[in-house]
């Protein structure tokens, strides 16, 4: 279940959508969602999984902001908006939540969880020491625009566990704490999410939005430049230099020159749908990545190679 939800975020974060009247876009976090399907520590290790992936493989995110990326999209989604906002309002148990509960709680749960997220990336980019940017312009207009992308995560979470709900609703961890049964890789619910992953990672996310995502397009209103450029010297600058040079599908497309910097999913941005090839390699090899890595996680927390808080039955 870890391996086939995370592979189904990983294409989910492919896909970002446009915020009216802004200019920006945004994507879904899934952290929640995760929480929700999965509980707080196992959503934690998946999508700590989905990040891990989308740096190593396809340079989206710097490796020194890693940990970082995964504390904000993992751990507030995962041990605030879950278990102090979404779980209270949506009850737990055997009872019937309804459809109407589970977006009244997965609303504000998301919002939330997003807006303390935005704002630990105001608060760790000003801490840094690497940029000089004025805290109250950022904080300004990350939460904001942070706001319209909460909201539009909370109503894609509740259709996704209404589906869930719905299909199998002894999939959902929030509602039923019963072990699964090892034919639970076949169960409709996962299989319909392994499918929509699929259509998703192929063909959907040339539909995404043009626009620069949430955290850019702040960053540009403030400098004028949708990314921070960081010291060329130092580690900052080794890693950045290796992640471009040894990603094998950067931007989520194919290289084009010898730098790599220039990929072919880039190129397709000018026009929409972005129709490319490299943007469906990058669909399909980053869930079956996410897939493979979480199912080793899953493992090796198993045969007690790693230790972990979740408990055994």
């Amino acid at each position: 279940m870890m391996g086939i939800l995370g592979a189904f975020v990983f294409t989910a974060q492919m896909i970002n959508f446009t915020i009216p009247g802004t200019g920006s876009s945004g994507h879904l976090g899934g952290g929640l969602l995760l929480a929700i399907l999965l509980g707080p520590y196992a959503a934690f290790l998946t999508i700590a999984s989905v990040l891990v992936i989308q740096a190593l493989f396809f340079a989206d995110g710097g490796l020194l902001a890693l940990g970082a990326n995964i504390f904000n999209l993992g751990v507030f989604p995962c041990f605030l908006a879950y278990p102090f906002i979404f779980k209270p309002i949506a009850g737990t148990g055997a009872r019937n939540p309804g459809p109407g509960r589970i977006i009244l709680a997965a609303l504000p749960a998301a919002i939330i969880g997003l807006l303390a997220g935005a704002l630990g990336v105001v608060l760790e980019t000003v801490f840094s020491g690497i940029t000089s940017l004025p805290f109250k312009s950022f904080v300004l207009l990350m939460l904001p625009v942070h706001l319209a992308i909460g909201i539009v995560e909370g109503l894609v979470t509740a259709a996704v566990v209404i589906f869930v709900f719905k299909t199998d609703p002894g999939l959902i961890f929030v509602f039923s704490k019963k072990s699964q049964s090892p034919k639970a890789f076949w169960r409709p619910a996962l299989i319909g999410l392994m499918l929509v992953a699929l259509v998703t990672g192929v063909a959907l996310s040339w539909f995404a939005s043009t626009h620069p995502d949430g955290l850019e397009w702040s960053i540009a209103r403030v400098t004028g430049s949708e990314e921070l450029q960081g010291p060329e010297q130092g580690m900052h600058g080794v890693l950045s230099r290796l992640q471009k040079k040894f990603a094998p599908l950067p931007d989520y497309g194919f290289r084009i020159g010898s730098e790599g910097a220039k990929t072919e999913s880039v190129d397709a941005e000018s026009t929409w749908p972005a129709v490319n090839a490299g943007t469906s390699v990058s669909g399909i090899l980053g869930g079956l990545l996410t897939l493979a890595l979480v199912v080793l996680a899953g493992i090796l927390l198993r045969k007690g190679f790693i230790h972990s808080p979740i408990s055994r039955k």
